[in-house]
């Protein structure tokens, strides 16, 4: 069996990506909104498809009004690769 390769990004893609200062980016990883997929040296690598799809559920949600609190129990109870949008 062939296993596909991950795309990978750095905190910088995503805060270039998605618009989101670092400081942001840090506060949901270390919240648990964001899974660090592998380190490389000094640098945390994200898995992009999942980084895409949790932050889309994010602001979905933050603009229905729910916390941040609120969101990171809703993504603990969806396993981490499942489709969240």
């Amino acid at each position: 069996m062939i296993q596909e390769k991950k795309a990978m990004i750095t905190i910088s893609d995503i805060s270039r990506l998605y618009g989101l200062s670092k400081a942001t980016i840090n506060y949901y990883t270390n919240m648990g909104l964001l899974s660090i997929a592998e380190k490389q040296g000094n640098k945390r690598l994200y898995d992009e498809n999942e980084v895409r799809k949790r932050l889309e559920k994010i602001k979905e949600m933050r603009r229905s009004g729910y916390s941040l609190r609120l969101i990171r129990k809703q993504l603990a109870a969806a396993p981490q690769g499942e489709d969240l949008v």
